[in-house]
């Protein structure tokens, strides 16, 4: 079957024309193959990543203690921007996600600049985890001697081979990895309460609230580093819009997305929240550093042989699991663009596997230019890309939050109905999460250094995406037209069709 095939294909309406949504032709030839065990593992570690495993370690040794009450107010906004989202997929699964949802919300430009901002947040992501991998690796002496570049280009050769297999072999890994992500960090609390309660010296030091108290207390840098380091905390968060990719390759979202969507808000709370404070009552905030787990830097110094080998191997773990749902979400994403022609065409196409090998591997060339950055700026490479991700996924969320607005807005006109699974508080909380996405961007300036480069790079993005605009309005167009003829009048239109 053709691409032109299966695009004309996925956009005839069901029952005749009825439909109540338009249709994604980026959603056709997939095979379903997500069961609810996958989709429910992918939701609880979708947000245990390097964010946490790595980054924590940098942020505690700048913010402190109050690390944990920036990971729980950004978790509570990560919460409502998933919450709307699982809304819109109940509207309407789709593997296009956010961008599809824009597609028919806000019309195929809002669609173009999520997608290519999405793009952005996972390819610099992509190249944030191979940085991970490869620091990771060095922890063993016998890989001190590799070149970090090296070791960041063997890890993407070896997530790319098992992206292509097909979409059961990633939910599989993904179910494994994050089985062994959240086994992990539960044994590590449960390892921390135990020393806790016996005070057993860690490196020297007897657990306890002393350990924030006698160490400038929840705030011992000042309240600024705990503001800026948020844009750090939303990238460790970035991973929960996957359920919403995920949904559109599975056979009953309706049943799985709530649960999936739910779990997150008791996720964050014991594992990031809880991560953070028994980390700063078992070794003095300073003791952490920037570049090593802090989870690592605990149970080396508690002194059990291999405890920090052990955990280094599952931080490693989890870096491998946010570079394979990167490559999973894009392929996914660029597929559908690519059905409207705001991605190349190359990029919609699908292996004999029903994997969307092309967008797979544009993401994977995008990665490709992190091994360049191992080699040039090693020690600067994770910081420079989580800051640009950042911009990614802020973006991100902010679309959905407004496609939720206005999603609203039509079921509140008649025009669409709302599932039972709703975001609670609309419209206020719509406009808190986007307000506050934006503050984030506004206190990136005030980090200076590599925030304020990143916020600087705004304007480059933004001129790239106008100039791609221009570029592909007359395919997008041209497609649009062609669909709407097929489609017939009675169809269901996406917003900018004629």
């Amino acid at each position: 079957m053709s691409t032109q095939t299966v695009q004309e294909d996925a956009y005839r309406p069901p029952d005749g024309g009825n439909g109540s949504a338009p249709h994604d032709a980026g959603d056709a030839g997939y095979s379903k193959g997500l069961k609810a065990r996958h989709i429910n593992m992918i939701a609880i570690g979708g947000a245990i990543g390097t964010g946490l495993f790595l980054g924590a370690g940098g942020r505690l040794h700048s913010a402190g203690p109050a690390l944990a009450i920036a990971y729980a107010v950004c978790g509570l906004f990560a919460f409502f921007v998933v919450r709307a989202l699982g809304e819109l997929v109940l509207h309407r699964p789709s593997s296009g996600s956010f961008v599809s949802y824009a597609r028919e919300f806000l019309g195929e430009k809002g669609a173009y600049v999520a997608g290519w901002m999405y793009v952005v947040n996972w390819s610099t992501t992509g190249i944030a985890d191979i940085t991970a991998i490869a620091l990771y690796t060095h922890y063993w002496s016998m890989f001190t001697d590799i070149p970090q570049w090296v070791m960041a280009l063997i890890a993407l050769a070896v997530v790319l081979a098992v992206n292509l297999i097909s979409v059961k072999i990633f939910g599989e890994l993904e179910f494994w990895f994050a089985i062994i992500k959240v086994a992990a960090l539960v044994a590590f609390m449960l390892i921390g309460i135990f020393l806790l309660s016996t005070q057993h010296p860690v490196g020297g030091h007897t657990p306890g609230l002393d350990l924030i108290t006698d160490n400038g207390g929840l705030f011992p840098t000042g309240l600024l580093p705990v503001v800026i380091v948020l844009q750090g905390v939303v990238f460790a968060y970035s991973a929960v819009e996957l359920v919403g990719v995920t949904a559109g390759e599975t056979s009953e979202p309706e049943k799985v997305v709530p649960k999936a969507v739910n779990s997150i808000m008791w996720r964050v709370g014991v594992f990031y929240v809880g991560s953070v404070v028994l980390l700063t009552m078992l070794l003095p905030w300073n003791k952490f550093t920037d570049g090593e787990s802090p989870f690592v830097t605990v149970l080396s110094n508690v002194g059990v042989p291999y405890a920090g080998d052990v955990m280094n191997l599952v931080v490693l773990t989890a870096a491998m699991s946010s570079l394979n749902s990167g490559l999973y979400s894009t392929g996914r994403i660029l597929r559908s663009m690519s059905m409207s022609g705001s991605a190349p065409k190359f990029v919609g196409r699908m292996n004999r596997h029903q994997v969307p090998y092309g967008g797979i591997m544009l993401t994977s060339a995008v990665c490709v230019l992190g091994v360049g950055l191992n080699y040039f700026l090693p020690e600067e490479a994770f910081e420079i890309v989580i800051n640009i991700a950042a911009l990614g996924v802020i973006s991100t969320w902010v679309v959905i939050m407004i496609c939720h607005m206005v999603f609203v807005r039509r079921s509140r006109a008649g025009l669409a109905d709302r599932p039972k699974f709703r975001l609670p508080g609309t419209p206020v909380t719509d406009i808190a999460t986007i307000v506050f996405l934006l503050g984030v961007i506004v206190l990136m300036w005030f980090d200076g250094g590599v925030g304020r480069q990143t916020v600087m790079l705004i304007p480059v993005l933004a001129a790239a995406l106008v100039i791609g605009w221009f570029a592909v309005r007359g395919k997008v167009a041209r497609i649009a037209a062609e669909r709407a003829a097929l489609d017939g009048p009675d169809a269901p239109k996406i917003p900018g069709q004629r």
